[in-house]
């Protein structure tokens, strides 16, 4: 049987509110077998441990940099708290979702520039005072996450973890391998105009790879709506843990390579990068 894990999954969001066990369960029946929670902001910390528990999943903890504007020096006490509070819990897997976004026009753009690259330096600390792999958000932010990593390598052991939904350059992306962290693939890929990610999916080595949705967002191509659509009225398709197969099934064949093969190789993979999964497949 072909299996997969969902190494990026916000079960916990608003949108999935009403039907969290109806999700999950489709996303079961799909082989989906296991699925990885990322906090955003202290707020939804208890809400991912206790997904996690409840359907034997595993969870991240960290500050999102969409959320840095509200965060304070306070919420990254609690974070280093609750990471020594769970430090044997083994469904907590890394420290995540942190990093940087120069995408939103405002986060690039004093004061809150400074401010995403002080929360994910402290960030990086904490994991690294912890001994956790981090969960990056890469978005146009690649050169200058790379740049912090670099200055703050655990000493003894270096970096491990997941750069999700990475969408740079293939240098770029061999510059995060070297840094010790797989990269994440999602709806992203099905895209067809995609071309540079696409590449990217087909020829990269294949012990780099692990495979995510980042449900409820980022949709594949046949849950899409344009922005036409919406106008009309059409909601956004939301994306949920089920759609993995499928998009698996897209990387699979820009590869050349079965299904099968591409689950046990990016399984391998995410185990890799976020080791306490070990004990938990």
């Amino acid at each position: 049987m072909t299996t997969w894990i969902d190494t990026h999954c916000h079960l916990d969001a608003a949108e999935f509110s009403a039907e969290v066990a109806a999700i999950r369960a489709r996303a079961a029946a799909g082989h989906v077998v296991h699925c990885v929670l990322p906090a955003v902001e202290v707020s939804n910390f208890a809400a991912v441990r206790e997904l996690a528990h409840q359907f034997a999943d595993s969870y991240a903890l960290g500050i999102h940099p969409l959320c840095v504007a509200r965060a304070n020096d306070e919420d990254l006490k609690v974070l280093d708290a609750e990471l020594a509070l769970r430090q044997t819990d083994p469904r907590l897997v890394a420290v995540g979702e942190i990093g940087l976004d120069f995408f939103v026009p405002e986060l690039t753009q004093s004061p809150l520039r400074e401010r995403q690259e002080y929360f994910y330096r402290e960030q990086l600390k904490l994991a690294r005072k912890h001994g956790l792999p981090v969960i990056l958000h890469v978005r146009r932010s690649a050169d200058k996450l790379l740049k912090h990593l670099r200055e703050l390598i655990p000493e003894g052991r270096g970096w491990s973890g997941i750069a999700h939904a990475f969408n740079g350059s293939e240098q770029q992306a061999m510059a995060f391998v070297k840094l010790g962290f797989k990269l994440g693939f999602g709806g992203a890929v099905t895209f067809e105009l995609a071309q540079q990610l696409r590449r990217l999916a087909a020829t990269l080595p294949l012990d780099v790879l692990v495979m995510e949705t980042d449900a409820p967002d980022i949709p594949p191509h046949w849950l899409y709506k344009t922005a036409e659509q919406r106008a009309s009225g059409q909601p956004q398709g939301r994306n949920e843990p089920a759609e993995l197969p499928r998009i698996a099934q897209v990387v699979a064949g820009l590869r050349g390579i079965t299904p099968q093969a591409l689950a046990l190789a990016t399984a391998a993979n995410a185990a890799a990068a976020l080791p306490k999964l070990r004990g938990l497949l």
